[in-house]
């Protein structure tokens, strides 16, 4: 079976969307940019938080309020696993042919950056049975990226996508986890005669390093990595984006990032300096000559 735009029965006069949300944090936290992601996303739909770490009951208690389910044990098949463990809740405990839209996402990214509603508006017009924020138009694999995807119900009700969300298993590096998974998911919505698309296409490394340029065109998120990148040489960039949004979501990204990479090393990244970003391009161009001979 294909879908159609208004495969979802009677069109409701409100959709409903169940966020199946996969979380990480290395100090078993839920950090203030966690908090905010939950929040924003609450609006507009149900959320199950399933943590791939050791969290104690009172750090799950800062979302339990948006939360439907929040669980956090480390159990080391990384985002697609907490997927998995979110899905499995959601059947035991959900009526999952209510919900109009299933999105996977994950918090490797900080945001939004900007309100969501005009973002689901024009995912859920696209005539795909899955959809995403970014393409990866890999010349081989080319697939949603894993860490924002929504799915109609021919694919979430469908006995090929149970199949798919049970198979996954702990593997032994992120490059298996990436072929298996997240491209893997993408080529099976093609093997069953349906269709993805996504609203920005971005190649190679673009999604980490182009900071500036992706939100300049309304990318609503940034990559958490990006802030230990290029030895810092994205630093006029990251503070670019933190200087143009709402000072509740540039506050939680900024002591969430501190948290995470040291408060010295923001303060030392976010630089307008010129000259500071040309000398870590220098330090960073020198580094992958030398050390890693490219």
């Amino acid at each position: 079976k294909t879908c159609t735009l208004y495969d979802m029965k009677d069109k409701k006069n409100k959709t409903t969307r169940l966020f199946l949300f996969a979380g990480y944090n290395a100090k078993g936290a839920i950090d203030a940019a966690l908090v905010y992601y939950i929040n924003s996303l609450a609006q507009f739909g149900d959320i199950i938080l399933v943590m791939d770490s050791d969290c104690p009951k009172s750090e799950l208690k800062k979302v339990s309020d948006k939360t439907l389910y929040a669980s956090a044990v480390r159990h080391g098949e990384y985002d697609f696993g907490s997927y998995k463990r979110a899905y499995l809740w959601a059947q035991k405990n959900l009526d999952l042919s209510k919900y109009d839209f299933v999105y996977m996402v994950n918090d490797s990214v900080y945001g939004p950056l900007y309100n969501m509603a005009p973002y689901f508006t024009k995912m859920e017009s696209f005539p795909d049975a899955a959809f995403g924020i970014v393409k990866n138009p890999h010349r081989e694999h080319p697939h949603i990226q894993s860490w924002f995807v929504g799915l109609r119900p021919c694919v979430f009700l469908s006995q090929w996508y149970d199949e798919f969300i049970n198979s996954v298993t702990k593997q032994t590096n992120k490059g298996r986890i990436t072929k298996l998974y997240e491209q893997g998911l993408s080529k099976r919505i093609i093997e069953n005669s349906m269709t993805w698309s996504c609203i920005y296409t971005v190649r190679n490394r673009g999604i980490y390093n182009h900071i500036k340029k992706l939100y300049r065109i309304k990318m609503p998120f940034m990559k958490k990595v990006a802030f230990n990148r290029y030895h810092g040489a994205l630093g006029r960039q990251i503070k670019y984006v933190l200087n143009q949004i709402p000072n509740d979501a540039r506050n939680a990204i900024i002591e969430s990032a501190g948290e995470q990479y040291g408060h010295a090393h923001v303060g030392w990244l976010l630089t307008s300096n010129p000259i500071k970003i040309l000398i870590r391009r220098v330090h960073h161009a020198l580094y992958k000559i030398l050390k890693e001979g490219i």
